[in-house]
């Protein structure tokens, strides 16, 4: 069946279009102000309805992150929650929804695990990362499941597109004895370009989790350790015709230590691995493909070492796409998706592997010179629960005066994870997928001086997967109990005034499950970050300040965990064209916090690094 479907799409998609210029073109790597994500196409941001955040390889050395948690928390929109220190389980809670309602692709291929249905975020080397586009709100209309509350888009590092190869050696230590190293090479030659990246963290960390009482109680006083290899490869040739073809490659492999009932330590294996290529048939259609796999294992072991459990999830991706270019303000997109998920595990599941069939079309367009219009629509054929369609429609108006409104509503879904499906007495083969529909509104200002956006929207979710006691069997099992609704505010605004960069961005949520009137858990309803950077010659200096509001560790708001606020201070200095010296002080105020219950955070911290560029 797998080799049937297989078949049939390529047959039926060969001839897809994209868009007059490529989804991954060189230029979109680099520039904050188009994206790929949104419409799997590339575009100006200042043209779409949807929320979007991009961090460019310029953002990631500026605030001088070592992790992927640690940059995704600097977007508006995005809630992260950490259990202990580097290397430990990282959650995202997007708008309010949950942290396996949030589709992660990487180089554009669906990433994470099909157990959980969420991405390991902490073990994603952040040093082969290139760029990370954020689009918050329901996307299912062009990705289907899991892109309810949003997407993150990772792109692998593609460096300098030089005719003279250029190298980067990075080095660098600090708190809980912490050690980084990363290097690449990359270059092009007569249509050929390529990319070869390696990178190694290693902490001893500290201790990951407070005493906890009870017969599942922890207690392990230790420090909890991390190391974590990655590595990735890029090959890529443009022929004359324009056509072009990409091999890419990303792993990290590591070990992590943790505070667990039966279990402390576990060593994880994460690639992914594709190949693209894109073809202009017409002046007026491109067409597209691209395989891909991804994996995700973890080995677990017990408190003496030993092999307990193993958790492997391996996903298929191959999609098609096709840009028809209607008219120079009209353009239609049409394609396909084909998936297949598998596990392998010490656990015996009912079932192994699943597939999922998608097709959906965009269109595009402009009008009055100023009105700017998308919609799409797509059909999913799930092996596990059966059909969904899904839909989206977003408009944006440019004023004249640097003033912008839009709107756009959206439905979306989630199918069950493995576990709720199929785990041995808790999973129920007969759970439907979990539904949305969103609507948003906004205002928007884009001047010299000061850019600005205020947005509001509003989410409803039926047939959220929850837990219930089974008195015939005796244990709790998956059932669709659970209905939320989401309420909130996002606002932005950045500004330069002499010469000083600052960037606020707020988030007012109320989470709700409309059942029993509580706040959805894990969530922090109020998240304000502010940050200040400016430039004295060849010394960079800033600073960053989060605040996050209290929140709830279990359903029916038990278990409260407080709010905080932290101050991180940053500083660079540029040596000549090829050396560069920085530094890192986290955690100014050395405040005590949580974001998980009973789970540890770092206390006042240092990193200092040196860069080297040629």
């Amino acid at each position: 069946m797998r080799k049937l479907i297989f078949s049939s799409l390529i047959l039926t998609g060969a001839h897809q279009p994209v868009l007059a210029q490529n989804t991954e073109s060189e230029d979109s790597y680099h520039l904050p102000n188009m994206v790929v994500t949104a419409t799997r196409s590339e575009r100006e941001k200042k043209q779409l309805a949807a929320a979007i955040t991009v961090f460019t390889r310029e953002d990631i050395e500026k605030y001088q992150v070592n992790t992927l948690p640690d940059l995704l928390k600097r977007a508006t929109g995005v809630d992260v929650v950490q259990s202990g220190g580097l290397g430990k389980p990282t959650s995202i809670f997007m708008r309010g929804t949950e942290s396996d309602q949030v589709l992660v692709l990487i180089d554009g291929i669906r990433f994470g695990s099909v157990t959980l249905g969420t991405s390991p975020f902490e073990v994603i080397p952040i040093d082969q990362v290139e760029r990370v586009e954020i689009i918050r709100g329901p996307q299912a209309s062009l990705y289907g499941s899991e892109a309810l509350g949003g997407v993150i888009q990772i792109f692998t590092r593609k460096g300098a597109q030089k005719q003279e190869p250029t190298f980067t050696l990075d080095a660098g230590g600090g708190s809980y004895d912490t050690a980084k190293v990363s290097g690449t090479v990359s270059g092009e030659t007569n249509g050929t370009w390529y990319t070869l990246g390696a990178s190694h963290i290693n902490t001893k960390g500290f201790d990951a989790r407070e005493p906890t009482p009870g017969f599942f109680g922890v207690n392990q006083p230790d420090n909890d350790g991390y190391y974590n290899t990655g590595l990735n490869a890029r090959l890529g040739h443009r022929f004359d015709n324009k056509a072009e073809i990409e091999a890419f490659f990303m792993r990290s492999e590591g070990k992590n230590r943790f505070d667990g009932f039966d279990e402390d330590r576990s060593e994880f294996f994460n690639h992914v691995v594709g190949l693209s290529g894109r073809l202009f048939l017409t002046d007026y259609w491109e067409s597209s493909l691209r395989l891909g796999q991804t994996r995700d294992d973890n080995d677990n072991l017990d408190l003496d070492g030993n092999f307990s459990t193993k958790f492997n999830s391996t996903r298929w991706n191959a999609t098609w796409l096709n840009t028809f270019k209607l008219s120079d303000d009209h353009q239609l997109i049409l394609g396909s998706d084909y998936r297949y998920d598998e596990v392998e595990s010490t656990t015996l599941y009912t079932e192994l592997s699943r597939y999922d069939v998608g097709v959906f079309t965009e269109w595009q367009g402009r009008f009055l010179d100023s009105h700017f219009l998308t919609a799409s629509v797509r059909f999913d054929d799930n092996e596990a629960f059966g059909d969904f369609v899904s839909g989206n429609i977003g408009w944006r108006f440019n004023w004249d005066y640097g003033l912008s409104a839009f709107a756009s509503f959206g439905n979306a879904f989630k199918a069950p994870t493995f576990n709720e499906l199929y785990f041995p007495d808790f999973g129920n083969s007969g759970l439907s997928a979990e539904e949305s529909t969103s609507v948003e509104v906004g205002l928007a200002g884009d001047y010299d001086w000061l850019r600005w956006e205020l947005r509001a929207y509003h989410t409803d979710i039926d047939n959220l997967i929850g837990f219930s006691f089974n008195p015939n069997t005796g244990n709790f099992g998956a059932e669709n109990t659970d209905k939320a609704q989401i309420d909130g505010i996002e606002a932005e605004i950045g500004t330069q005034i002499l010469g000083v960069n600052a960037q606020l961005g707020m988030s007012l949520l109320d989470p709700r499950n409309r059942l029993t009137n509580t706040r959805l858990p894990r969530r922090s309803n109020k998240t304000l970050s502010f940050d200040l950077s400016r430039s004295f010659g060849a010394l960079e200096t800033g600073a960053t300040l989060l605040a996050q509001g209290y929140r709830y560790d279990r359903q029916g708001n038990t278990n409260k965990v407080g709010g905080f606020v932290t101050v991180d201070l940053r500083s660079a200095y540029q040596f000549n064209k090829n050396w560069k010296l920085s530094g890192q002080l986290n955690n100014l105020l050395d405040k005590q916090y949580q974001t998980a219950d009973t789970f540890y955070t770092a206390d006042r911290n240092f990193f200092l690094s040196i860069h080297f560029t040629h």
